[in-house]
Protein backbone atom coordinates (compact mmCIF):
# COMPACT_ATOMS: atom_id res chain seq x y z
CA UNK A 1 0.00 0.00 0.00
CA UNK A 2 1.16 3.32 -0.49
CA UNK A 3 1.69 5.10 2.44
CA UNK A 4 -0.65 8.55 2.64
CA UNK A 5 0.86 11.83 2.21
CA UNK A 6 -0.27 14.60 4.48
CA UNK A 7 0.24 18.48 3.37
CA UNK A 8 1.92 20.68 5.97
CA UNK A 9 -1.54 21.48 8.74
CA UNK A 10 -1.15 24.10 11.61
CA UNK A 11 -0.95 21.85 14.73
CA UNK A 12 -1.11 18.98 13.07
CA UNK A 13 2.93 17.82 14.31
CA UNK A 14 2.07 19.17 17.89
CA UNK A 15 2.16 16.68 20.44
CA UNK A 16 -0.37 17.60 22.76
CA UNK A 17 -0.10 17.43 26.75
CA UNK A 18 -2.13 14.29 27.76
CA UNK A 19 -1.65 13.78 31.67
CA UNK A 20 -5.32 12.17 32.05
CA UNK A 21 -6.83 10.95 29.31
CA UNK A 22 -10.51 10.16 30.83
CA UNK A 23 -12.78 7.65 29.02
CA UNK A 24 -16.69 8.28 28.76
CA UNK A 25 -19.40 5.51 27.11
CA UNK A 26 -20.97 7.95 24.43
CA UNK A 27 -24.03 6.33 24.98
CA UNK A 28 -24.67 7.08 28.14
CA UNK A 29 -26.05 10.73 28.10
CA UNK A 30 -24.92 11.59 32.22
CA UNK A 31 -21.66 10.74 31.97
CA UNK A 32 -20.93 12.75 29.36
CA UNK A 33 -22.92 16.00 30.39
CA UNK A 34 -20.12 16.10 33.41
CA UNK A 35 -17.36 15.04 31.57
CA UNK A 36 -16.01 18.27 31.43
CA UNK A 37 -16.00 18.98 34.88
CA UNK A 38 -13.30 15.91 35.81
CA UNK A 39 -10.27 17.70 34.85
CA UNK A 40 -8.76 15.56 32.17
CA UNK A 41 -6.59 16.83 29.47
CA UNK A 42 -8.63 14.87 27.33
CA UNK A 43 -11.58 13.08 27.09
CA UNK A 44 -12.29 10.14 25.08
CA UNK A 45 -15.87 9.13 23.68
CA UNK A 46 -15.87 5.18 23.91
CA UNK A 47 -17.48 3.88 21.00
CA UNK A 48 -16.02 0.11 21.62
CA UNK A 49 -16.12 -2.16 24.71
CA UNK A 50 -17.86 0.08 27.23
CA UNK A 51 -20.82 0.20 24.82
CA UNK A 52 -23.43 -2.42 24.30
CA UNK A 53 -24.18 -3.40 20.96
CA UNK A 54 -27.38 -2.53 20.52
CA UNK A 55 -26.94 0.81 21.55
CA UNK A 56 -24.00 1.53 19.03
CA UNK A 57 -25.94 3.18 16.64
CA UNK A 58 -27.36 5.69 19.10
CA UNK A 59 -23.80 6.59 20.44
CA UNK A 60 -22.99 7.52 16.95
CA UNK A 61 -25.98 9.83 16.57
CA UNK A 62 -25.24 11.64 19.76
CA UNK A 63 -21.36 12.06 18.59
CA UNK A 64 -21.77 15.63 16.94
CA UNK A 65 -23.74 16.93 20.66
CA UNK A 66 -21.43 14.82 22.62
CA UNK A 67 -18.17 16.04 20.76
CA UNK A 68 -19.56 19.92 21.86
CA UNK A 69 -20.22 18.79 25.26
CA UNK A 70 -17.48 17.22 27.03
CA UNK A 71 -14.93 20.10 24.97
CA UNK A 72 -16.77 22.94 27.23
CA UNK A 73 -13.59 23.60 29.40
CA UNK A 74 -11.23 23.28 26.07
CA UNK A 75 -10.27 19.80 27.01
CA UNK A 76 -9.10 17.23 23.99
CA UNK A 77 -11.66 15.23 22.42
CA UNK A 78 -11.02 11.87 21.64
CA UNK A 79 -12.97 9.02 20.13
CA UNK A 80 -12.28 5.35 20.56
CA UNK A 81 -13.20 3.79 17.47
CA UNK A 82 -14.25 -0.38 17.34
CA UNK A 83 -11.79 -3.07 15.73
CA UNK A 84 -14.09 -4.73 13.47
CA UNK A 85 -14.46 -3.49 9.72
CA UNK A 86 -17.98 -3.22 9.65
CA UNK A 87 -18.54 -1.27 13.46
CA UNK A 88 -15.29 0.71 12.23
CA UNK A 89 -16.13 1.78 9.21
CA UNK A 90 -19.53 3.26 10.48
CA UNK A 91 -17.55 4.40 13.96
CA UNK A 92 -15.21 6.74 11.15
CA UNK A 93 -18.35 7.50 8.94
CA UNK A 94 -19.36 9.48 12.61
CA UNK A 95 -16.19 10.46 13.97
CA UNK A 96 -14.25 12.31 11.56
CA UNK A 97 -15.77 15.49 12.58
CA UNK A 98 -14.79 18.84 13.54
CA UNK A 99 -13.41 19.06 17.33
CA UNK A 100 -12.18 15.47 17.04
CA UNK A 101 -8.76 15.91 18.18
CA UNK A 102 -7.48 12.30 17.91
CA UNK A 103 -9.01 8.55 17.14
CA UNK A 104 -8.30 5.99 19.68
CA UNK A 105 -7.63 2.64 17.79
CA UNK A 106 -8.00 -0.58 19.90
CA UNK A 107 -5.94 -3.52 19.41
CA UNK A 108 -3.90 -2.08 16.75
CA UNK A 109 -1.58 -5.03 15.02
CA UNK A 110 0.23 -3.67 11.97
CA UNK A 111 1.68 -0.65 10.53
CA UNK A 112 -0.85 -1.50 7.90
CA UNK A 113 -4.08 -1.63 10.04
CA UNK A 114 -2.48 1.69 10.71
CA UNK A 115 -2.37 3.37 7.47
CA UNK A 116 -5.73 1.45 6.00
CA UNK A 117 -7.25 4.12 8.42
CA UNK A 118 -5.72 6.66 7.74
CA UNK A 119 -6.34 6.52 4.29
CA UNK A 120 -10.31 6.53 5.09
CA UNK A 121 -9.61 9.21 7.81
CA UNK A 122 -8.13 11.30 4.99
CA UNK A 123 -10.80 10.60 2.22
CA UNK A 124 -13.48 11.58 4.58
CA UNK A 125 -11.52 14.93 5.78
CA UNK A 126 -11.31 15.69 2.16
CA UNK A 127 -15.21 14.92 1.45
CA UNK A 128 -16.09 17.05 4.16
CA UNK A 129 -13.62 20.17 3.83
CA UNK A 130 -11.73 19.63 6.78
CA UNK A 131 -8.21 19.96 7.28
CA UNK A 132 -5.99 16.84 6.18
CA UNK A 133 -4.08 15.72 8.45
CA UNK A 134 -5.31 17.03 11.96
CA UNK A 135 -7.11 14.22 13.83
CA UNK A 136 -3.96 12.01 15.03
CA UNK A 137 -4.15 8.50 16.70
CA UNK A 138 -3.81 6.73 19.57
CA UNK A 139 -2.95 3.43 19.23
CA UNK A 140 -3.73 0.69 21.92
CA UNK A 141 -1.11 -2.40 22.10
CA UNK A 142 -3.28 -5.40 22.85
CA UNK A 143 -1.62 -8.18 21.40
CA UNK A 144 1.84 -9.85 22.34
CA UNK A 145 2.21 -10.18 18.05
CA UNK A 146 1.62 -6.43 17.97
CA UNK A 147 4.95 -6.36 20.20
CA UNK A 148 7.14 -7.64 17.48
CA UNK A 149 5.88 -4.75 15.23
CA UNK A 150 5.68 -1.48 17.50
CA UNK A 151 8.45 0.10 15.95
CA UNK A 152 6.50 -0.40 12.94
CA UNK A 153 3.32 0.55 14.39
CA UNK A 154 4.71 4.12 15.97
CA UNK A 155 6.24 5.35 12.67
CA UNK A 156 3.48 3.88 10.29
CA UNK A 157 1.80 7.06 9.33
CA UNK A 158 2.21 11.06 10.69
CA UNK A 159 -0.84 10.58 12.22
CA UNK A 160 0.65 8.90 14.73
CA UNK A 161 0.92 10.70 18.22
CA UNK A 162 0.87 8.27 21.00
CA UNK A 163 0.66 4.63 21.90
CA UNK A 164 -0.64 2.75 25.27
CA UNK A 165 -0.99 -0.77 26.18
CA UNK A 166 -3.85 -2.37 27.06
CA UNK A 167 -3.73 -4.00 30.48
CA UNK A 168 -6.74 -6.07 30.47
CA UNK A 169 -6.86 -7.02 26.81
CA UNK A 170 -2.99 -7.78 26.48
CA UNK A 171 -3.45 -9.73 29.56
CA UNK A 172 -6.12 -11.72 28.54
CA UNK A 173 -4.35 -12.64 25.20
CA UNK A 174 -1.91 -14.05 26.59
CA UNK A 175 -3.42 -16.33 28.96
CA UNK A 176 -2.12 -13.77 32.13
CA UNK A 177 -3.71 -11.67 35.32
CA UNK A 178 -2.87 -8.16 34.76
CA UNK A 179 0.06 -8.03 37.10
CA UNK A 180 3.22 -6.02 37.58
CA UNK A 181 5.57 -9.24 36.32
CA UNK A 182 3.41 -9.68 33.58
CA UNK A 183 2.88 -5.78 32.32
CA UNK A 184 6.13 -4.26 32.97
CA UNK A 185 7.94 -5.81 30.14
CA UNK A 186 5.38 -5.03 27.13
CA UNK A 187 4.75 -1.50 28.85
CA UNK A 188 8.33 -0.36 28.60
CA UNK A 189 8.44 -1.81 25.26
CA UNK A 190 5.91 0.64 23.98
CA UNK A 191 7.43 3.29 26.44
CA UNK A 192 10.83 2.76 24.38
CA UNK A 193 8.93 2.43 21.04
CA UNK A 194 6.57 5.40 21.31
CA UNK A 195 9.87 7.78 22.52
CA UNK A 196 11.72 6.55 19.10
CA UNK A 197 9.18 7.80 17.43
CA UNK A 198 8.33 11.13 18.73
CA UNK A 199 5.03 9.87 20.06
CA UNK A 200 3.54 10.13 24.08
CA UNK A 201 3.98 6.98 25.97
CA UNK A 202 0.83 6.49 27.68
CA UNK A 203 0.15 4.10 30.50
CA UNK A 204 1.23 2.38 34.04
CA UNK A 205 2.47 -0.80 35.16
CA UNK A 206 -0.77 -1.86 36.70
CA UNK A 207 -4.54 -2.86 35.59
CA UNK A 208 -6.60 0.40 34.71
CA UNK A 209 -9.78 -1.12 36.50
CA UNK A 210 -8.15 -1.04 40.00
CA UNK A 211 -9.24 2.23 40.60
CA UNK A 212 -10.62 2.04 44.46
CA UNK A 213 -7.06 1.88 45.68
CA UNK A 214 -5.85 5.92 45.32
CA UNK A 215 -2.66 4.93 47.26
CA UNK A 216 -1.55 2.22 44.91
CA UNK A 217 -2.52 3.82 41.77
CA UNK A 218 -1.22 7.05 42.75
CA UNK A 219 2.23 4.82 43.50
CA UNK A 220 2.18 3.22 39.95
CA UNK A 221 1.47 6.79 38.67
CA UNK A 222 4.38 8.04 39.78
CA UNK A 223 6.85 5.57 38.73
CA UNK A 224 5.38 5.31 35.35
CA UNK A 225 6.30 9.01 35.31
CA UNK A 226 10.07 8.49 36.42
CA UNK A 227 10.11 5.36 33.70
CA UNK A 228 9.13 8.41 31.09
CA UNK A 229 5.63 7.89 30.85
CA UNK A 230 3.72 11.15 29.74
CA UNK A 231 0.54 10.36 31.06
CA UNK A 232 -2.24 7.82 31.54
CA UNK A 233 -5.64 6.52 30.65
CA UNK A 234 -8.49 6.65 32.72
CA UNK A 235 -11.85 4.91 33.29
CA UNK A 236 -12.95 6.38 36.26
CA UNK A 237 -13.50 10.33 37.46
CA UNK A 238 -11.13 9.43 40.81
CA UNK A 239 -7.99 8.16 38.67
CA UNK A 240 -7.97 11.98 36.90
CA UNK A 241 -6.90 14.28 39.48
CA UNK A 242 -4.39 11.78 40.32
CA UNK A 243 -3.03 11.46 36.98
CA UNK A 244 -2.68 15.18 36.68
CA UNK A 245 -0.67 15.14 39.87
CA UNK A 246 1.31 12.31 39.20
CA UNK A 247 2.84 12.99 35.74
CA UNK A 248 3.26 16.85 36.36
CA UNK A 249 7.04 17.86 37.51
CA UNK A 250 7.05 17.80 41.31
CA UNK A 251 8.12 21.15 43.30
CA UNK A 252 11.84 19.65 44.21
CA UNK A 253 12.04 18.57 40.55
CA UNK A 254 11.22 22.45 39.35
CA UNK A 255 13.90 23.61 41.81
CA UNK A 256 16.20 21.42 40.71
CA UNK A 257 15.81 22.22 37.29
CA UNK A 258 15.59 25.70 37.96
CA UNK A 259 19.01 25.49 39.57
CA UNK A 260 20.08 23.38 36.09
CA UNK A 261 19.65 25.58 33.94
CA UNK A 262 20.80 28.22 36.20
CA UNK A 263 23.66 26.60 36.58
CA UNK A 264 23.60 25.88 32.95
CA UNK A 265 23.66 29.42 31.97
CA UNK A 266 26.80 30.35 33.94
CA UNK A 267 28.82 27.69 32.56
CA UNK A 268 28.41 28.61 29.01
CA UNK A 269 29.63 32.24 30.02
CA UNK A 270 32.74 30.20 31.03
CA UNK A 271 32.59 28.00 27.94
CA UNK A 272 31.99 24.79 29.51
CA UNK A 273 29.09 22.17 28.60
CA UNK A 274 29.93 19.90 31.63
CA UNK A 275 29.63 20.97 35.69
CA UNK A 276 28.92 20.04 38.62
CA UNK A 277 26.21 20.80 40.70
CA UNK A 278 26.07 19.93 44.18
CA UNK A 279 28.38 17.55 43.67
CA UNK A 280 27.03 15.87 40.94
CA UNK A 281 28.56 16.29 37.16
CA UNK A 282 26.18 17.85 35.05
CA UNK A 283 25.85 17.12 31.14
CA UNK A 284 24.08 18.14 28.12
CA UNK A 285 21.49 15.08 28.58
CA UNK A 286 20.80 15.89 32.54
CA UNK A 287 20.40 19.96 30.84
CA UNK A 288 18.02 18.56 28.72
CA UNK A 289 15.79 16.88 31.25
CA UNK A 290 15.96 20.17 33.02
CA UNK A 291 14.28 21.77 29.98
CA UNK A 292 11.89 19.10 29.97
CA UNK A 293 10.41 19.67 33.58
CA UNK A 294 10.05 23.42 32.82
CA UNK A 295 8.49 22.65 29.58
CA UNK A 296 6.07 20.54 31.41
CA UNK A 297 5.30 22.91 34.14
CA UNK A 298 4.17 25.61 31.69
CA UNK A 299 1.95 23.33 29.68
CA UNK A 300 0.09 22.30 33.00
Amino acid sequence: MIKDTLPAVEGAMFVPRWRSLLFVPAHVPRFVETAHERGADGVILDLEDSVPQDQKGEARRQLPESVTKVARKDASVLVRVNHGLRALAADLDAAVMAGVEALVLPKTDSAEWVLEIANAVSDLERERNLPLGRIRFLAQIETPGALQRLAAIASAHPRMVAMALGPEDFSAAVGGAPEFDLLLTPNLAVLFAARAAGLLPLGFIGSIGEFADTHKLREAAVHARRLGFAGALAIHPTQVAIFNEAFAPSEQQLEWAHRVVAAENDAATRGLSAFSLDGTMIDPPVVRRAHEILALATNN
